[in-house]
């Protein structure tokens, strides 16, 4: 594991040396969540493919790149596309970014994602913020890592940042748009659950369901980083009436969701260029 230091160290110095953006915000955009690099004034844009020691997103409806510029005129960093442990990294990997962020100088992380809708009260193209997760992932991405990373024993009573989570609840009360609060569970993937498996799921206490995020919330709490996240709720997880998943209309209901989602992504930004 000593090697990934260097490892964080030389993309980082490859980052520097391609643009001059010093991001104090990052972002994660999830499955189907693109429109906010729309509000980005974009100054570099780096293909995973091009960075030292960057998996590459594997997932199709995952661009893979890198985005530096200014929202809001906030120097920020976005990922346009994640990594999953379905798709076949070592926690390390997944989160890899989220360590390059932080030696970026990024103080806050925003992250959204497409989840199943386990709760009855929510429905296709519902947004829902983050108030906690359970981890189902059968691996850690602090497993095996000694102090040099940060404390091994990280606390994880509030993983959320609750001032974020604030700001996020009055930028969507700032458009009006309707905004709920949930408890997200973690799966590895890829495939999707049986109607006993939504059902234990949700008797945990989880109301919306998801490959991705908690990783990277993990390492961010490591750090020091502040986060928040928000899901889009893209398939209605009923046992008593599931139907077949359809991916192609999961895109399509994020991409409905998207254009809210962005702006309050980017409010929550402004907000926070003003402390």
């Amino acid at each position: 594991m000593q090697n990934m230091l260097s490892d964080i160290e030389e993309t980082v110095d490859s980052i520097n040396a391609a643009t001059s953006i010093k991001p104090k915000i990052g972002i994660v955009l999830g499955t189907g969540l693109n429109a906010l690099i729309e509000y980005i004034k974009i100054e570099k844009g780096i293909p995973y493919t091009e960075l030292a020691h960057f998996p590459n997103a594997t997932v199709s409806f995952h661009k893979g790149q890198l985005i530096f510029g200014r929202l809001k005129n906030v120097p920020v960093v976005a990922m346009q596309g994640r990594f999953h442990y379905y798709e076949g990294y070592s926690m390390q990997q997944i989160t890899f970014p989220i360590r390059v962020m932080k030696m970026l100088g990024v103080e806050h992380l925003l992250l959204s994602n497409a989840a199943g809708g386990m709760n009855p009260d929510y429905k296709k193209g519902d947004l829902i913020i983050t108030d906690d997760h359970i981890n189902l992932l059968p691996d850690n991405p602090l497993r095996g890592l000694g102090g040099e990373y940060g404390n091994r024993f990280t606390d994880m009573s509030r993983p959320y940042s609750p001032h974020l989570q604030i700001l996020l609840q009055q930028a969507f009360e700032k458009q009006n748009i309707p905004v709920k609060i949930g408890t997200y569970v973690s799966v590895m993937g890829p495939n999707l659950e049986t109607r006993a498996e939504y059902r234990w799921l949700r008797s945990m206490g989880a109301d919306m369901v998801g490959m991705s995020t908690v990783p990277e919330v993990i390492v961010a709490n490591q750090l020091g980083i502040a986060c928040a996240a928000i899901s889009v709720i893209t398939d209605e997880c009923d046992p008593d009436n599931l139907l077949p998943i359809n991916i192609e209309e999961i895109i399509e209901i994020a991409g409905k969701s998207d254009e809210k989602l962005s702006v309050a992504f980017a409010e929550v930004v402004r907000q926070l260029g003003n402390e």
